[in-house]
């Protein structure tokens, strides 16, 4: 199908993923200015009792992504934390 990408090209999209705990109230802003960066990345919050985040970013824009998680990490006083172990969180 023309417009389709083959399945190779799907492995340019592939994904980094970073944990991080972060005040509650923090998320939404998070949220907000990530998704105000068209694509770099994208959070899911993983345990909102815990405040516990999921950043993901294309492999591709590793360096960018970083630089503004650094930022936002003091912004937000967000802690990095290893992932989660699987089954812990449903979403994982």
């Amino acid at each position: 199908m023309k417009g389709t990408p083959a399945v190779s090209e799907w492995k340019m999209h592939e994904f980094n993923k970073l944990y991080f705990r972060i005040a509650r109230a923090e998320i939404g802003y998070l949220r907000f200015i990530l998704e105000s960066y068209d694509g770099l990345a994208f959070v899911r919050t993983l345990d909102n009792r815990e405040a516990l985040v999921e950043i993901a970013f294309p492999v591709s824009r590793r360096r960018d992504a970083e630089a503004l998680l650094t930022a936002l990490a003091v912004e937000c006083s967000m802690a990095a934390v290893p992932p989660p172990a699987p089954g812990v969180h449903p979403s994982l």
